[in-house]
């Protein structure tokens, strides 16, 4: 089998071949059944505290640790709706391509010459990577937000390798 004969996603010489491709998620510690167990476990303690109050009389505090309860469920509710974002980065020889989409669907689309692309890193040398972008003909769009520094640095590392490789 020649070269040509070679499809191209299979061909990495080809110029629409696949050199990097990655979708970025948030990341979320806490699945729905620790979410149910918690809120499950705060209830019972709120219900527990409160209960004092109550015999003493002073039912409106029971008011207070239910509002306090409400608030809790709303942060984790918003916490796991905005864990549907992500971001997508697909790159080959002759484009690069980077999305993102936001909780609510609403997705924006850069897309760069590799050629012209490069990728700047801003690092601190306590916490590591900062920041990354890509950067090409005057604009900058940064990448992997939600990552740790830890990632942000491997995503780095694997986005640059594969631009170095789209440009030769």
């Amino acid at each position: 089998m020649t070269p040509a004969d070679v499809p191209a996603s299979v061909n990495a010489h080809a110029p629409d071949a696949t050199l990097f491709a990655a979708r970025i998620t948030p990341h979320r510690s806490m699945g729905r059944q620790a979410f149910r167990i918690t809120m499950t476990l705060i209830c019972l303690a709120s219900v527990i505290s409160s209960l004092p109050f109550v015999l003493m009389g002073a039912w409106p505090v029971a008011g207070f640790f239910g509002l306090d309860l409400l608030a809790l469920y709303i942060a984790f509710r918003v916490n796991f709706r905005r864990a549907a974002s992500f971001e997508e980065v697909w790159l080959s020889r002759i484009e690069l391509l980077l999305r993102k989409v936001s909780h609510r669907g609403i997705w924006r689309e850069w897309r760069f010459n590799p050629l012209w692309t490069r990728l700047e890193q801003t690092a601190h040398v306590e916490s590591g990577v900062e920041r990354l972008a890509l950067v090409s003909r005057g604009q900058r769009v940064t990448v992997g937000d939600a990552l740790s520094p830890d990632e942000r640095a491997s995503l780095g590392e694997a986005l640059h390798e594969a631009l170095l490789e789209a440009k030769r």
